[in-house]
């Protein structure tokens, strides 16, 4: 029996359950044991993901496809590290309050690497590391927060269907719509999209 050919995807993306240490929030807080998370499990929250040439994104066909399809006409490029980040330490700090957004929040790590948590269907976080060539989109209405790694240093592209939004709802913020449309849609379903209270 031959095994089971690794989704190349891991090797640029990996998640898992996070402890709920206050240590500084750029180690990966695991939990012990560790207890990883599938990129399977994330799709089923609404978190997609690819695994790009991030050395050729200029050129890259596999983008360019899914740009297409996905309507991203936007992008523009984010450095988060404390040369290139103007006010770095209220920025991270802000970044890493739990909050939704209205649209997806899509990032393409073409450089350095960075953690985005995001919380399953239980309220647990999920760390999730986005290193170069990772690409992941956030659905609109999931809580979530980004800090760096350790390593101090990610270059992301940021995309966007037409003009870009990038205002940040702090939690709580369950009155909007995005949120009531996420939680119908990933919250309170079995992941396939059927609900798990069909008579409720």
């Amino acid at each position: 029996m031959g095994s089971i050919a690794k989704d190349p995807r891991e090797d640029v993306i990996q998640a898992w359950y996070m402890d709920d240490s206050d240590e500084d929030q750029r180690l990966p807080h695991h939990r012990e044991p560790k207890e990883f998370v599938s990129l399977d499990k994330l799709a089923e929250l609404g978190v997609l993901s690819w695994r790009l040439d991030a050395d050729n994104y200029e050129t890259d066909e596999e983008l360019k496809k899914i740009r297409e399809d996905r309507g991203y006409s936007y992008i523009d490029f984010c450095e988060v590290c404390p040369e290139k980040l103007p006010n770095y330490e209220e920025k991270i700090k802000n970044f890493f309050e739990e909050h939704l957004h209205t649209d997806e929040e899509i990032r393409y790590a073409v450089a350095g690497s960075g953690y985005f948590d995001v919380r399953d269907v239980n309220e647990s976080w999920i760390r999730v590391w986005v290193k170069k060539g990772g690409m992941i989109v956030l659905p609109a209405g999931i809580y979530h927060r980004f800090t760096l790694d350790s390593s101090n240093y990610i270059k992301a592209m940021r995309l966007f269907v037409g003009d870009p939004i990038w205002t940040p709802y702090n939690r709580p913020h369950d009155h909007l719509p995005a949120r009531q449309e996420y939680v119908e849609t990933f919250v309170h379903t079995d992941g396939a999209g059927r609900s798990v209270n069909a008579a409720a």
